[in-house]
């Protein structure tokens, strides 16, 4: 992952729930695509057609509240989502993106003030740039932007073992 990106904004508000980011009756499709293909629709049924790699959502507080449906910090990965930054995050949530390598950044400001379709610039730890504004973020910890860089805990464990490529 680049130390610097800039991607498109979808917005969101508060307690966005794992049932609305993948409602439960899409889980038992049988590829990633087919259920990719319902993010979100409970709250935008036209949104996961939009939604394009290196996108970033910026939400309220309290986002991937409810179950710890593992497949929706997964398919917000298949779909190519960068990074969400929200001002909070369900801890499991938490846990689940960094396992599947979305990178995920607290903030209490950009919600109140980005925009949807505009973009924004992040510079990991050091800030998030919208519109000639420069606003702080938490640092990264070392292993934790490894784990996200090699996308997900799985391929980074692959990697420091030295078994990258091969399937289990």
């Amino acid at each position: 992952m680049q130390t610097e990106f800039t991607g498109r904004i979808w917005k969101f508000d508060d307690d966005i729930d794992t049932d609305i980011i993948i409602p439960t009756q899409h889980l038992n499709l049988s590829t990633m695509e087919e259920m990719s293909s319902h993010l979100f629709e409970p709250l935008r049924p036209t949104l996961a057609a939009q939604l394009q790699k290196g996108d970033i959502i910026v939400a309220g507080d309290n986002f991937g509240c409810g179950s710890s449906r593992e497949q929706a910090a997964e398919l917000l990965a298949y779909k190519g989502i960068k990074c969400i930054i929200a001002k909070s995050f369900a801890r499991i949530f938490f846990r689940n993106a960094i396992n599947n390598g979305v990178l995920l950044i607290e903030n209490n400001q950009l919600a109140d003030v980005v925009k949807e379709g505009e973009t924004i610039t992040v510079k990991i730890n050091k800030c998030v740039s919208y519109e000639g504004i420069n606003y702080p973020i938490p640092r990264i910890a070392a292993n934790i932007f490894e784990i996200i860089e090699d996308g997900g805990l799985v391929k980074h464990t692959q990697k420091i073992n030295g078994v990258e490529g091969r399937k289990a």
